[in-house]
């Protein structure tokens, strides 16, 4: 039992040093703190100069505003700020630093040096400050008009906390990975880094599209560049910009996730959820998506005091910020057709194909007027006229797959007429394809052989494209299944003894809250005392599902993030299994009309460049990579 003491006020020194276990963890987190309070004071230019990975000296100086004279000792004093003056101000702050605790602490556990000159100011002022006794010596110096912040000899006071350090090339790529993360919040300003005297990094301002581009691809890598996704949408307030990854570029870590709001680095739960969600269809199993996201919006509706390194952030409309992120994400990756990935077309030699449509080639065809096991190698190619590919003058068939479900004929997104121009682009052949445009020619191309009953081949403009013919198919037919389930909506089926369910209040209040929201996707819930409920309906898909464990998970997100979309993806699975089923299988023999039409649907639908379960459905190998396969051109 630990010893009655008398209360006492903590001394400066050992207040500081507290505050600094939960500010300055390494040094990338003192060049964090010390990076942020540079470009609120308007810096154009960061050079950073590091020893040792950090610990043993870390300057950063910047061409900012400067500090006056009369204020570098109070710029070391704990809750000494700039950036906040009255409880108006913090409900709406605009500046990266703001707490007023940064230098305090990092002062309190090394040799800070701080060297400062204003614009109007005849010379510059340092002042220097040491963990071991807290006083500051204010003396003149030399320096242009800016600030240079100098920490030498990191935890040199607390010898506990510096075990706790890595080796010098973890800690210095935790603070390179810092300085790339604020390189990508300001394209504005340049950021110089030196490491051990050796330039390590050095970004100029980007303040058009193609020198942000190259810092992207200076700090991602070009590989992610190339396979990124362009991202501009503003709505209700919310303006959602940047740049996503495409699914076939994924991380086994998530080590390639920068989100900004408001130009702050913020690490949250609820935006890797919603990104989370939006990847969900298209991404293998264990793997992570990349991404450069910039979410801007007004201040006062988000709040960055919740945490003292300031990663974390509380919108205060939870609910409406994780709805936009993730429909604007969902509806980005899922438009991505095959022309969006390839590059452009260089003049080729390529053998005159005949074009068909997928409209005359059975399954594969939106409509099915010819069913794959009618179809056989001999099949005559047909006689195409311009009124066979009116969608709106054909009857609407009646084809069902083997579970019942109606194949409907066009995907949400995209309309009965854009739909009939997509093939009707392609009704007639070319006579000369290597002098055709890439206008003349479609994405994928056109089939020329089957190989071992797995995939298809196909020459398009730039080359040779690979299709398995299985995932594709059933990327195919598990959109349609999601596009049918949606316009019929889903059945409720009754459960025959209610299952009772024990809840926290909180739970229950929340299925009360959400109970429309539940009917409307097939479940009956019922209210049966302050902790309890009875699930008196399931969706009929489910009727094999754990009803008890799903409403669990189901509340458990709707109270952390307002949303949920578990049980969607509950259903989701099972359209997966059923279109993996009646997806055409390896080692069918396809003919060039069925592979031609299998192209033409791949192009339209959504997602399909990845099957069910975010593996490739096809790849392109351009002239460029066949060449080399042969030392062509040596």
């Amino acid at each position: 039992m630990t010893e009655n003491r008398a209360i006492h006020l903590l001394s400066p020194r050992l207040a500081n040093q507290i505050a600094a276990g939960e500010v300055v963890e390494r040094p990338s987190s003192v060049a964090k703190e010390l990076l942020e309070n540079c470009l609120d004071a308007g810096a154009q230019r960061i050079d950073i100069d590091v020893e040792q990975g950090g610990v043993k000296r870390l300057q950063i100086r910047d061409d900012g505003h400067g500090i006056p004279a009369d204020q570098l000792p109070l710029a070391l004093a704990r809750h000494a700020t700039s950036k906040i003056a009255a409880l108006e101000d913090l409900e709406g702050v605009a500046s990266l630093g703001f707490r007023g605790e940064a230098l305090a602490s990092i002062s309190s556990v090394s040799r800070l040096t701080l060297t400062s000159r204003t614009a109007d100011a005849d010379q510059a002022w340092q002042v220097e400050v040491e963990g071991r006794d807290m006083e500051p010596r204010v003396q003149p110096a030399a320096h242009p008009i800016g600030t240079t912040v100098e920490v030498c000899d990191l935890f040199f006071n607390t010898p506990a906390r510096r075990k706790f350090l890595r080796t010098e090339k973890t800690e210095f790529d935790h603070l390179q990975d810092v300085i790339k993360r604020m390189a990508l919040a300001r394209f504005d300003v340049a950021f110089h880094l030196r490491h051990n005297g050796k330039s390590v990094l050095a970004l100029h301002p980007a303040n058009d599209e193609v020198s942000q581009a190259r810092r992207i691809a200076a700090v991602c890598g070009d590989a992610f560049l190339e396979q990124a996704l362009p991202i501009n949408i503003e709505r209700n307030g919310l303006h959602l910009w940047g740049w996503v990854g495409l699914p076939t570029f994924s991380r086994s870590r998530a080590d390639m996730q920068h989100f900004f709001v408001n130009g702050r680095i913020v690490s949250d739960r609820l935006v890797a959820h919603a990104v989370r969600q939006a990847y969900r269809d298209v991404m293998y199993g264990g793997r992570h998506p990349a991404f450069v996201l910039f979410l801007e919006l007004d201040p006062s509706s988000v709040d960055v005091n919740v945490h003292p390194t300031k990663h974390e952030v509380r919108f205060r409309e939870n609910r409406s910020v994780h709805d936009f992120l993730y429909s604007t994400l969902h509806r980005a990756i899922a438009d991505v057709r095959p022309e969006d990935k390839l590059e452009p077309a260089s003049s080729l030699n390529l053998q005159s194909q005949p074009i068909v449509s997928g409209l005359e080639a059975g399954e594969f065809g939106p409509q099915g007027h010819i069913p794959l096991s009618h179809t056989t190698s001999n099949k005559t190619e047909p006689t195409f006229q311009e009124n066979d590919l009116n969608l709106q003058q054909r009857p609407q068939s009646n084809n069902t797959n083997s579970k019942g479900y109606n194949q409907p004929p066009t995907q949400a997104s995209r309309t009965t007429a854009q739909y009939q121009v997509a093939y009707q682009k392609f009704t007639q052949p070319l006579d000369n394809l290597a002098e055709s445009t890439q206008e003349d020619i479609p994405p994928l191309g056109f089939a020329i052989a089957q190989l071992k009953g797995i995939y298809i081949l196909a020459e398009n403009q730039q080359g040779l494209i690979l299709v398995d013919m299985h995932a594709a198919h059933e990327r195919v037919m598990y959109e349609r299944l999601k596009v049918a389930m949606a316009e019929e909506g889903l059945r409720g089926q009754p459960l025959l003894v209610p299952e009772t369910l024990a809840l926290s209040e909180r739970e229950v209040d929340c299925a009360e809250q959400y109970t429309q929201w539940f009917t409307q996707l097939g479940f009956e819930l019922q209210g049966l005392g302050p902790e309890s409920i009875a699930i008196r309906q399931i969706p009929a898909l489910l009727k094999q599902a754990d009803a008890a464990e799903l409403v669990r998970d189901v509340l458990a997100d709707l109270m952390e993030y307002g949303t949920s979309d578990k049980i969607q993806a509950h259903i989701n699975e099972l359209l997966a299994t059923m279109s993996c089923h009646g997806a055409v299988r390896a080692n069918r023999r396809l003919t060039l009309v069925e592979m031609n039409a299998l192209l033409r649907d791949m192009e339209i639908t959504e997602r399909s460049g990845q099957c069910n379960h975010g593996r490739p459905t096809w790849t392109q190998l351009g002239m460029d990579e066949l060449d080399k396969l042969f030392l062509r051109g040596r």
